[in-house]
């Protein structure tokens, strides 16, 4: 394997806050003598077109962007058990946060020089007639899949407001919806801390009115709020989250509470554990994962099945050593 690394870089991450991190990123790697080159993105589709030749020649890929960009990579470089590393530049940098990647970029940078390589599960998800896409956050419909459209959408503000105020505007706009939940590969609940929702300890399958389902395999997504506190990025485990039918003032509640993981206290909210989940909605919904729209489901048609399963250790990923190693 080479030593060199592919820094690719999408140059509108952060309303162009990307640049100033690939420099300071730079400052660090050029200091240290490190190999690297430099390649930008026009697109997610070209981003995982040049992750793919940079693992072709033995390269470590590194994504500099947000987590569309970085969950894009992640798929890319697993597929070809190239090494990944991640230096945030967006507004959410929830994977990033999952990992133990430093905000600052070159303290990011630093890691690619002298971090420990780390095994990290993935999430593939697909839809009958499609090839399964590689994700590496949370799978999510309903609310948070409209909250993040509309946030992206909103490029006149910035900043931590953008998702609440999106999240209230989704919720204005919101239509019943029925969902359908088939949970399988449950684990028991003794053999790790749970959430303050309730669990279960077999396979389960639920339809309920209601106003989301994420399927998460790292505790945050939109930008830091903590969907499933208690989720871990390399247990081969998925935690669900459902939030079923409620008053739009126990919503609010629940969008108010979610960065702490307050809103797992409401009684509207439920979570539970699996290997692989399957779901349908009762009327077309854009399903998203890592801040983006899913191509295979914008929208999912109604009734139509979206499967999400873990991929168990599927990234070696550049993070942070252990203390004192």
């Amino acid at each position: 394997m080479s030593d060199r690394l592919c820094l690719i870089v999408n140059p509108a991450a952060g309303h162009g806050r990307s640049a100033t991190v690939l420099a300071q990123a730079e400052e660090v790697l050029a200091a240290a003598g490190a190999a690297y080159l430099i390649r930008t993105s026009t697109s997610l589709a070209h981003a995982s077109v040049l992750a793919t030749e940079a693992a072709a020649r033995g390269e470590t890929v590194v994504s500099i962007g947000g987590d569309g960009l970085a969950g894009a990579l992640a798929g890319a470089a697993a597929s070809a058990d190239a090494r990944y590393g991640l230096i945030p530049a967006g507004r959410g940098n929830d994977l990033a946060g999952a990992i133990g990647i430093p905000a600052d970029p070159r303290a990011a940078a630093a890691v690619l020089l002298a971090g420990a390589e780390r095994r990290i599960d993935l999430l593939g998800v697909g839809v009958p007639g499609h090839a399964e896409s590689v994700v590496a956050g949370s799978v999510y419909i309903g609310i948070p899949a409209q909250t993040a459209e509309l946030a992206n959408a909103m490029g006149w503000l910035r900043g931590p407001l953008v998702y609440p105020i999106a999240a209230v505007r989704a919720l204005a706009r919101w239509r019943p919806v029925t969902f359908s939940v088939d949970l399988t590969g449950t684990e028991p609940t003794s053999t790790r801390p749970t959430s303050p929702g309730p669990t279960s300890t077999g396979p389960t399958s639920t339809e309920f009115d209601g106003f989301a389902v994420v399927a998460a395999n790292a505790s945050r997504f939109g930008g830091g709020m903590r969907v499933a506190p208690a989720a871990r990025i390399d247990d081969g485990l998925l935690d669900l989250v459902v939030m079923r039918r409620a008053g739009r003032l126990t919503v609010l509640r629940a969008l108010a509470g979610i960065r702490s993981g307050r809103h797992l206290a409401l009684p509207q909210i439920s979570t539970d554990r699996g290997t692989e989940v399957t779901l349908r909605a009762s009327r077309d919904l854009t399903a998203a994962a890592d801040g983006e729209p899913l191509a295979c489901a914008s929208p999912l048609a109604a009734g139509t099945p979206l499967r999400v399963r873990v991929l168990p250790g599927a990234l070696r990923v550049l993070a942070p050593a252990p203390p004192g190693s």
